[in-house]
């Protein structure tokens, strides 16, 4: 257990001597070299970085998208780095919600079937799924759009579909990728006050790759990533939105 701004809070992400090296014309490159991180519940974790810093790298890393080459990273009481490919599937279905910078929705289903797809899939039950797809999708601002495809909402109501669908399991961790990296400004802030509201109304951990240094007063903890290596500060004075 730890302490954060004045609160004792659980550890959810242990993170312990991560590598990854990359081969680029015929050189190694360490993207992550041996770091090590805590992150805990209900923090609002931010990691800066320049483009292929490792922002990305480090988020799918802690997903089981991608492998690491050296070190290990467990999620709750779970080493996920050591699940084979399948069991690293299901746990990411179960556990962790990710928004992703460029929606990734299912184009041939329609709203409501896109947000509720990952409790479907875990074979919850299809009345209880819908009613808690409907709730998101309130809370989101899209009541009366369930019934539309992907391409008739715009860049905007689509990440508000993606953040629904990433809390519709409750996920233990989410995580987002540039989420506002294809929005306009404007439509930016909304849907990043957006997700972060829903995320800490529920209590859960949020870590958030970002370029958009307007997001930094509202992180518990900043983490920036240079040559490998991660500098992590606390945010003396964390806004809450509409505050």
């Amino acid at each position: 257990m730890t302490r954060l701004n004045g609160q004792h809070r659980e550890t959810i992400v242990q993170i312990n001597d991560l590598s990854k090296i990359y081969h680029e014309g015929g050189r190694e490159r360490a993207v992550l070299d041996h770091v090590s991180l805590e992150i805990q519940s209900g923090e609002f974790f931010v990691i800066l970085g320049k483009s292929g810093s490792g922002k990305s790298t480090l988020l799918n890393l802690m997903s089981g998208i991608d492998k690491p080459d050296g070190g290990t990273i467990h999620i709750e009481d779970t080493e996920i780095t050591a699940l084979d490919e399948r069991r690293q599937t299901l746990f990411r279905r179960d556990h962790i919600g990710i928004v992703f910078q460029f929606f990734n929705l299912i184009p041939t289903l329609t709203v409501l079937e896109n947000i509720t797809l990952p409790s479907e899939l875990r074979g919850a039950n299809q009345r209880e799924t819908e009613k808690q797809g409907r709730a998101l999708l309130e809370r989101v601002g899209l009541v009366g759009r369930e019934d539309a495809f992907p391409d008739k909402l715009s860049g905007g109501e689509q990440q508000r579909v993606a953040i629904a669908r990433a809390l519709v399991q409750e996920p233990v961790l989410v995580l987002a990728d540039e989420p506002t990296g294809n929005l306009d400004e404007d439509t930016g802030k909304n849907v990043l006050m957006l997700l972060l509201e829903l995320t800490r109304d529920v209590g859960k951990t949020l870590v958030m790759a970002t370029h958009n240094p307007e997001i930094l007063p509202l992180a518990d903890r900043i983490c920036r990533i240079h040559e490998g290596q991660l500098l992590i500060t606390l945010n003396q004075q964390v806004l809450v939105p509409g505050k």
